[in-house]
């Protein structure tokens, strides 16, 4: 059988980039922009939070911004929803409870609160609560969550037996320790910090 010579596979020139011609930059979701502007709010607070920054950040144009968005307030108002979703879901998740098992759950909530594993989530709450100190948007959205906060913590204090009115001292008080101590440096104050921490839910819990 002959053998025939192979030809050379040649190209379209439709698949090969002219020289000198702009390769296409990508194109973002509305999602990954939010994305990026929290990760940059946790980083620089709402001022680094700047159109064109953020898209050379990305690798884009800033006309891929004002494809998805109409201004940075719009920006701003989807970073301030995603962040007002996000706790709620949070909050849900770590208040939810069977019957009978409030206090273990109150316990749950303070440990989870008070724990300093996640310092980004952190960095992202201090970093809108700062926002919300000169932004009446801000400030509404923080006041939301503060009282979504509150009530499912509320209606565990009652459910495990208390008044509303001691439900809502402790929801308070609890809420307010465990972000206070987020805000402190403490490590060198006790031997046993872990010790520390439950006997003060144990007061802020116990009938």
């Amino acid at each position: 059988m002959e053998n025939k010579p192979v030809k050379p596979l040649i190209k379209s020139s439709s698949t090969i980039p002219r020289k000198g011609a702009a390769l296409a930059r990508p194109q973002l979701d509305p999602e990954r922009w939010v994305d990026e502007a929290i990760d940059v709010l946790a980083r620089e607070g709402v001022a680094g939070l700047r159109v064109e920054a953020l898209a050379k950040r990305c690798g884009v144009t800033k006309g891929s911004f004002y494809w998805h968005f109409k201004d940075r307030q719009a920006l701003l108002d989807a970073v301030l929803e995603q962040w007002k979703t996000g706790r709620i879901r949070d909050i849900e998740k770590t208040t939810s409870v069977t019957a009978g098992h409030e206090r273990e759950q109150l316990h749950y909530a303070i440990e989870v609160y008070g724990a300093s594993r996640n310092r980004k989530g952190m960095s992202i709450e201090q970093a809108v609560r700062d926002w919300a100190r000169h932004d009446p948007r801000a400030a509404t959205v923080v006041e939301a969550v503060d009282l979504y906060r509150l009530e499912c913590t509320r209606k565990l204090f009652v459910a495990s037996g208390m008044s509303d009115a001691e439900a809502k001292s402790r929801s308070l008080l609890l809420y307010a320790c465990v972000f206070g101590l987020s805000l402190m440096h403490y490590s060198r104050f006790d031997d046993n910090l872990t010790d520390l921490k439950q006997r003060i839910a144990e007061r802020i819990i116990s009938s």
